[in-house]
């Protein structure tokens, strides 16, 4: 049914579309230029429904967020509710990955980056830098002991992210300075929740985002490694479309995550 309405297309406009190929498609350069315009046309429409919206006033329908997957689960998604209560009519579809995708394709209206960003083109507002914390369970530091520098770190079990090179050089930041210390991965996961699990196991130290371990640190699963180095800290922002006018739903929605994660984002309830 799909091919048949790109025919119909490919035979009102007089051109191909797609390349075709026993195992592959891809755009042809006329197909290129009607995805672009289609794209222009849909941004128009949601332009008008965003219109109406603001007129009305009426905060209310689809949400689509996107964020990293640590702070979704551990920082967001604990206090939606808090958002939802005040306004009832909105749904929320949360989205959380790692992966760099594109708002407009994936039908995004709000995205938080973590990290330097790269589009200088996007609408942006700022939230607490996002910064790592070094820490292990008790069980491994009464057996193995407390690392006093951060080059004692190359002497311990340290638990990273499945990355051939950034993981195995840790970056931190003190009073004297930047160190870029080497460490030795005794477990590399391509998961924060997976290295977190492993940390409270016993298995060795992690470098891990805040909001990820900070439940585990008030209650005492794990605690502190090197408190007078900071690791890691990264600017944080929430993106939106650069070409709309902001709806209702989506402008309460900013201003509930700068109210809440404005100044920390972790230990937030």
């Amino acid at each position: 049914m799909v091919g048949q309405h790109i025919r119909a297309l490919e035979d009102w406009l007089g051109g191909r579309l797609l390349n075709r190929t026993t195992r592959r498609q891809s755009l042809t350069e006329l197909g290129r230029l009607v995805h672009a315009r289609c794209r222009d046309i849909l941004r128009g429409l949601d332009d008008v429904e965003a219109l109406g919206a603001s007129a009305s006033g009426d905060i209310a329908g689809q949400l689509r967020v996107m964020t990293p997957v640590s702070f979704g689960a551990h920082a967001l998604a604990p206090v939606l509710k808090d958002y939802l209560r005040d306004h009832p009519k909105v749904e929320i579809d949360l989205v959380v990955s790692d992966a760099r995708r594109d708002m407009v394709e994936e039908g995004i209206d709000v995205v938080v980056r973590v990290g330097e960003l790269a589009d200088s083109t996007m609408k942006a507002r700022a939230l607490a830098p996002y910064r790592s914390i070094l820490c292990a369970a008790p069980s491994y530091l009464e057996k193995h002991g407390h690392p006093v520098t951060p080059e004692e770190l190359a002497s311990h079990s340290c638990l990273g992210f499945a990355n051939p090179v950034a993981a195995r050089r840790w970056r931190l930041v003190g009073a004297d300075g930047e160190r870029v210390v080497p460490v030795s991965l005794t477990l590399a996961v391509n998961n924060g929740e997976a290295l977190r699990m492993a940390a409270l196991s016993g298995l060795g130290i992690i470098m891990q985002p805040e909001v990820l371990v900070a439940q585990d640190l008030r209650t005492g699963g794990l605690v502190p490694v090197l408190e007078d180095y900071a690791s890691d800290v990264r600017p944080t922002h929430v993106l939106l479309h650069p070409d709309r006018h902001p709806t209702p739903k989506v402008r309460t929605f900013v201003d509930f995550l700068t109210a809440r994660f404005g100044r920390r984002l972790a230990g937030e309830n």
